[in-house]
């Protein structure tokens, strides 16, 4: 364990547990994402590995990314490693289970749908409030829509609002619920995973993914552009962020 992240190997090593430990907010901030990003390299060639479990210590999974890193002289290295985390989860060669409660918010959320199953208590509380703050959430502009479609991740994109578990799992946004969604996480394994070969396995994930991600790599791409060369040149989204930070309300100029 380092200071922000659980590292473990669990069921005989075939799972790679990983646990946000900075309760209660469990930020994604630069230290967590080279955190992440570098317990998943280590892990990547190990051949008996066959799922990596993501989990938080405390009452909430993340209440999302830094937004002091948000600002403009940080955004462009914060962003380019948390989509270098994103990419690299999303061509991971095993399953990534994610077990999710309480807050689940912005790049907290973002890395989440990342994975590639999903559980959450039912009282959990998932969404994208970027907008809130003058930005929109590039990760979550990518992956959202194909977890659950267009329309729907538009209106969770642009309005900001959040669902309950109950209500992630009835538009599929997350795909089982539980009250311990740890516990249901390594239930899950060990019923539909552990059993299976785990080189072939890593064959199902590559076959399974394979289109999805190489569409999720361009058009992240592509919106990371958007991001940093578009909206970061506008004045309201700079003043979103400052206002957040100062506790005051935003006074939007619309441009």
């Amino acid at each position: 364990m380092n200071d922000c992240l659980g590292i473990k190997l669990d069921r005989a090593g075939a799972i790679l547990h990983l646990t946000l430990n900075r309760p209660k907010a469990n930020i994604v901030d630069a230290e967590m994402i080279a955190a992440l990003d570098k317990a998943l390299a280590e892990h990547q060639g190990n051949r008996d590995l066959a799922a990596v479990l993501l989990s938080a210590d405390g009452p909430h999974f993340s209440f999302g990314a830094s937004v002091e890193e948000h600002l403009p002289d940080s955004c462009e290295a914060m962003l380019k490693s948390l989509h270098a985390l994103v990419r690299r989860m999303l061509e991971y060669p095993v399953p990534i289970l994610v077990a999710i409660q309480g807050q689940c918010l912005g790049g907290g959320l973002e890395v989440a749908m990342a994975g590639h199953h999903l559980f959450a208590a039912p009282d959990a509380n998932l969404g994208q409030p970027e907008m809130m703050l003058g930005v929109f959430a590039p990760a979550a502009s990518c992956l959202m829509p194909e977890r659950i479609g267009q329309a729907r991740a538009q209106d969770l994109l642009y309005s900001g609002r959040s669902l309950s578990g109950e209500q992630a799992l009835a538009i599929g946004l997350v795909d089982r619920l539980a009250d311990d969604p740890t516990a249901a996480a390594l239930a899950y394994f060990d019923k539909h995973l552990a059993p299976k070969s785990a080189s072939s396995l890593r064959m199902a994930v590559k076959a399974a993914r394979a289109g999805y991600i190489a569409r999720m790599i361009a058009r992240i791409d592509e919106v990371e552009a958007l991001y940093l060369n578009d909206l970061m040149s506008t004045r309201d989204a700079v003043e979103g962020l400052k206002a957040f930070l100062a506790k005051r309300p935003a006074k939007w100029e619309n441009q």
